[in-house]
């Protein structure tokens, strides 16, 4: 089994690239003044924005593989595994990287906000693919972090990096935005259809009764994306999120049961997945702004 390398500290990757460390929670390297290295499979105890310049191909993420191309940004949160398997041979890494432990970011309003940031829990290929401009964009905040690094540390030290970084995961949010309007109408349509046609499958197949309500994780697997990432596709396509509308789908499908018969409420409540009946009521009146029983009696 190929080795994984566990980095918890900054100093532990600056070591394997024989890079110095001007600060123990923060780094940003140039890897194009690096040393050829191994190729290796990394587990990070810290934030990873990497910026590829040079293809240098199949990367593994957990446990699956993608061939990662030029010009992509891919951002990792702690406990993430990322690399390529040893080939025995080392090549020059090209691009950057901008590494930041959690406990820099304690007290601090980017702390405390960093869960916004849900592009560090995308997969590999739901990376970020940038212009030329954008590029440009995110290596001058690359550089002003470096700069600061090297400045003598005083007093606003650590804030004006941390807003550095803040910045840099603003653009970042802007240039995902982007990549989601320019990418195909048509693509994104599909995944909405397919994640409609995916709720009438499991309510059809009777899985509410055993797993319970579907949730946007099994539905985000079984479109083959990451939770964050189709979370954020749906939300920028339609306006709602997916949680919202997988209780919007439930509500259409408990409308009909109920307006087309007598059975009891807590069987159709039961049948959706809802454990209790009193939250399948609560859910659908806050939806349509009446009780089961009150939409069953003026239809």
């Amino acid at each position: 089994m190929e080795t994984i390398v566990k980095l918890d500290h900054i100093r532990q990757y600056d070591d394997l690239l024989h890079v110095p460390t001007p600060h123990p929670l923060v780094n940003v390297i140039d890897f194009a003044q690096c040393s050829p290295v191994e190729y290796m499979r990394h587990s990070f105890g810290f934030y990873a924005v990497f910026l590829k310049e040079v293809k240098c191909g199949d990367i593994r993420y957990g446990r699956s593989t993608y061939d990662y191309q030029e010009g992509t940004l891919v951002c990792l949160a702690p406990g993430q595994c990322i690399g390529i398997d040893n080939r025995g041979v080392k090549f020059q890494p090209k691009g950057w990287a901008l590494l930041f432990h959690p406990d820099l970011l304690h007290g601090t309003s980017l702390g405390r906000n960093m869960h916004r940031y849900s592009f560090f829990s995308y997969e590999v290929n739901e990376a970020l693919h940038l212009s030329e401009q954008e590029r440009n964009t995110i290596v001058d905040c690359l550089q002003n972090i470096r700069r600061e690094l090297e400045h003598p540390a005083d007093e606003h030290s650590r804030t004006l990096i941390i807003n550095n970084i803040e910045m840099l995961l603003n653009y970042c949010v802007r240039f995902y935005d982007r990549q989601f309007i320019t990418r195909s109408p048509i693509a994104n349509r599909d995944i909405l259809t397919r994640f409609e046609n995916l709720l009438h499958e499991y309510l059809r197949s009777g899985a509410p009764l055993t797993d319970g309500l579907p949730t946007v994780q099994h539905c985000a697997e079984q479109l083959c994306l990451s939770p964050n990432y189709f979370g954020d596709l749906v939300k920028r396509e339609t306006g709602r999120t997916a949680q919202e509308h997988i209780q919007t789908y439930l509500i259409r499908a408990a409308k009909e049961r109920i307006a087309s018969g007598d059975e009891p409420i807590a069987g159709i409540a039961y049948d959706l997945g809802f454990k209790y009946p009193q939250h399948f009521t609560r859910l659908f009146k806050k939806v349509t702004g009446m009780t089961p029983n009150e939409f069953r009696s003026r239809s």
